[in-house]
């Protein structure tokens, strides 16, 4: 069954469509991981459909149900929480409340009833000893769990995931593919995550949507969809196809292209490569001939991980 149907889904910033006519169904207990080239729309689909940005055509349904439009906290009701890759906490107020406030909007209950629930999310993404410290005291990335949280102390029937995984080092980054793959099997909680980082990308998704210009370019299982010549075109440029595709590196089970190369530039021009065995690329080197070409391993996101989150069109 179709938990999410999005049908003809379209953003424009004045002349600009961020979001093209995007169609995508994902049926229950999916984890997707949507990925593609910087701009090419990935953040604003997830916000057209929490009502952080009202889409300029299309539609949304969940379960079957029109929610097209809505306001955010109708979208949270119906059951859709959404985690940013900035944390949004409430200062001023314990790991615990923070956790709660998710279980008493999302889940609709007393407050006694949703520190309980915030006690067990808590233990759920390995806060629990952290409970009653002020939200102040935890550093980044554990407020990044928080969210997680409180976003699963409410029992969403949908989470969407905004690069959450961005600049984890890699203990962070194992603990985070756990808790979202637990979630799943636990909670039976489906997932859409925008994601960077190619390593948690190949580890957890069983299904893999890419964007370009707005546009879905391909969608199907990790492995068959990383190795589409559109695919590698879109991250390192046309000119990187013919040299690239059915060489020894894309073969590599564990090797992968990633998110950063402007698909409308040079070659590699600012292209980024993520090699989870180091086969595609030295770290420092550049890409394809193309200039400032970060490379990253995998082991502690990506590059770039410190930009902006959520709020820019990605």
């Amino acid at each position: 069954m179709a938990v999410l149907e999005l049908a003809g889904m379209e953003k424009r910033f004045g002349g600009l469509p961020a979001v093209d006519g995007v169609s995508l169904s994902v049926d229950e207990g999916e984890i997707v991981a949507l990925v593609g080239p910087n701009g090419a729309g990935k953040s604003t689909l997830l916000r057209t459909v929490v009502g952080l940005e009202k889409p300029t055509a299309g539609t949304v349904r969940l379960q079957g149900d029109a929610i097209t439009g809505l306001p955010p906290h109708r979208v949270r009701r119906a059951g859709i929480a959404m985690v940013l890759q900035t944390p949004r906490v409430f200062a001023g107020m314990t790991v615990r409340e923070n956790a709660a406030i998710g279980a008493m909007f999302g889940g609709r209950m007393g407050e006694a009833a949703a520190l309980d629930r915030a006690d067990d999310a808590l233990g759920f993404v390995g806060l629990a000893a952290r409970g009653d410290d002020d939200v102040g005291t935890l550093n980044l990335h554990q407020q990044r769990f928080l969210e997680l949280a409180r976003a699963l102390a409410g029992r969403p029937r949908l989470l969407l995931l905004d690069e959450v995984m961005a600049g984890l080092n890699d203990t962070e980054l194992r603990a985070s593919i756990e808790i979202v793959r637990t979630a799943r099997d636990r909670l039976g909680i489906t997932v859409i995550w925008v994601e960077h980082v190619m390593k948690a990308v190949m580890d957890l998704a069983e299904r893999v949507v890419v964007l370009q210009f707005g546009r879905v370019l391909v969608d199907g299982h990790p492995e068959v969809v990383m190795r589409d010549p559109g695919v590698v075109a879109a991250y390192l440029g046309t000119a990187a196809v013919a040299g690239t595709i059915g060489s020894t590196d894309l073969d590599a089970p564990a090797a992968t292209t990633a998110e950063g190369g402007d698909p409308a530039g040079p070659p590699g021009a600012n292209a980024a490569a993520v090699d989870g065995t180091a086969g595609t690329a030295a770290d420092g080197a550049h890409i394809a001939g193309g200039a400032d070409g970060p490379v990253a391993d995998g082991t502690g996101g990506t590059a770039g991980a410190a930009g902006a989150a959520g709020d820019e069109v990605s």
